[in-house]
């Protein structure tokens, strides 16, 4: 086939959404195209993402969301370990603070159930405090549900993305689509800044930006509002003071602010949830920080003498219906993927699955492929081993045993590895998410010119356009 052929299917948007889809297309005999807008794959809202694995237990019973969110997790479970995913199954409790709380339990045991997950429980008081002793006062009863899991929310997109281009899909980078149009046989132009490529189906995984192109193919069904989520990460001493994921009980407008271990060893509190007007601000908020750390210390009071490390802000694409907006266009040749929220990384696998599926029903030939190739990435998760403890790759490059961010752990060899993996980093900010270096306690302050020097031979950019690229990513 031509090179100048159109591709099969277009996928817009190189989030977690959109790079699971690529992946799924790629294993068929369509050829596959992802097209993201920014310098990198995952950099955008998934890489905010509150990095829970969940069960789907309280999702709204008969929505699209519950069975994608439950399907998901099954999915993602079974394939993140040969994919080298950090996921660690620690299980959450859902706390009752106050009487009105308390009473609450019962009706979200009764949606578990609706959903299909039966393992929920209840914990008395005194079971509670056994479990989560540094837990602060007051507390009355909880649920336990022992399936929760955390993830590592950076590996996930760069996962799907690298399978989808070891099977072929080409993926195009600063590539934001600028317009749009069908010529007599319904062969998409998808002008970008970097010239027009040719899809005759196109599928919409634009995040925040969904509607935007939603609107592009003649429809107006939803309207994204950002939803500014600010999360404090605290230092890795802070580690032992939760033991599980512990959430609160929700409310009608948010799921509330959560307290959890990261993959990374450390512990997270968050999300806010406030509507914002631009699409293209994260920005954190004395407000949102200092409410933050006044539930933190309600939650855990011994986090009020812990170090914080870092401040994360992301951007979710809320709108305003209550499910996932998901629908294939035959006529059109177009599938629409959003309002996909935080449960987006969970349910990514699930959706992929299922937009193929709508693709087949409506007449695009997805044959499978005999010939996929598999991936691993390098494990970052703190429970497993790391590179500069494993004796065998050290015995076969001493560069896995040199280590060069000292907060992280992380080696000269694995910065190399990351400049030539086949989705490389291309920028200091890819780089932490693919390695870890410069996320740590010091913030890159020890290490991050040894980092961005190694980076800059290693890629062939200047020393310059990376350290740049990481004052604006930390803004």
């Amino acid at each position: 086939m031509s090179a100048d052929a159109p591709f099969d299917v277009a996928v817009i948007g190189a989030g977690v959404v959109g790079a699971a889809i690529a992946r799924d297309l790629a294993r068929t005999e369509a050829r596959t195209l992802l097209l993201e807008a920014g310098a990198d794959v995952g950099a955008g809202t998934s890489k905010a993402n509150t990095a829970i694995l969940h069960t789907g237990f309280d999702a709204k019973p008969g929505t699209l969301e519950a069975r994608l969110v439950r399907r998901g997790y099954e999915l993602l479970t079974r394939h993140a370990p040969g994919a080298g995913i950090p996921v660690e199954r620690l299980g959450a409790v859902l706390v009752a603070w106050d009487e009105e709380q308390r009473v609450a339990l019962s009706g979200i045991v009764e949606v578990a159930r609706r959903n299909g997950y039966d393992a929920i429980r209840p914990l008395e008081a005194a079971e509670l405090y056994a479990r989560e002793p540094r837990l602060g006062p007051g507390a009355l009863a909880a649920l336990e549900i022992p399936d929760e899991s955390i993830i590592c929310p950076f590996t996930t997109p760069l996962a799907f993305a690298t399978e989808a281009v070891a099977n072929g899909a080409t993926l195009r980078l600063e590539a934001p689509l600028q317009g749009i149009a069908a010529d007599a046989e319904g062969v998409y132009a998808l002008a970008t800044p970097h010239g027009t490529v040719c899809a005759r189906w196109v599928v919409n995984a634009a995040g925040l930006f969904a509607d935007a192109v939603d609107r592009m193919f003649g429809h107006d069904g939803f309207t994204v509002t950002p939803r500014r989520g600010e999360l404090i990460v605290f230092d890795k001493l802070a580690r032992p003071l939760v033991r599980h994921i512990v959430l609160p009980v929700p409310t009608r407008t948010t799921k509330g602010v959560l307290v959890s271990p990261t993959v990374f060893g450390n512990v997270m509190v968050g999300p806010t949830a406030d509507d914002v007007p631009d699409k293209t601000v994260a920005e954190s908020t004395a407000s949102g920080l200092r409410g933050l750390c006044e539930r933190a210390r309600r939650i855990v009071p011994a986090l009020a003498g812990e170090e914080v490390t870092s401040v994360y802000v992301g951007l979710r694409a809320a709108t305003e219906h209550g499910d996932y907006q998901i629908r294939v266009d035959p006529a059109r040749r177009y599938v629409c993927v959003g309002g996909i929220r935080s449960t987006g990384l969970t349910a990514s696998m699930a959706i992929a699955e299922h937009v193929c599926d709508g693709l087949r029903d409506a007449g695009l030939a997805l044959a499978p492929r005999d010939d996929v190739h598999g991936v691993r990435m390098p494990n970052l998760g703190e429970a497993f081993p790391r590179p500069y403890q494993r004796a065998e790759l050290i015995a076969q490059d001493p560069g896995y045993g040199q280590i060069v961010c000292h907060c992280e752990r992380v080696t000269r060899r694995e910065i190399l590895d990351a400049a030539a993996a086949l989705v490389p980093a291309r920028s200091l900010d890819g780089l932490r998410r693919r390695t870890r270096a410069t996320l740590g306690r010091c913030q890159g302050f020890y290490c991050v010119a040894t980092v961005a020097r190694l980076l800059a031979e290693a890629s062939g950019r200047s020393m310059a356009d990376l350290l740049a690229v990481v004052e604006d990513a930390s803004r």
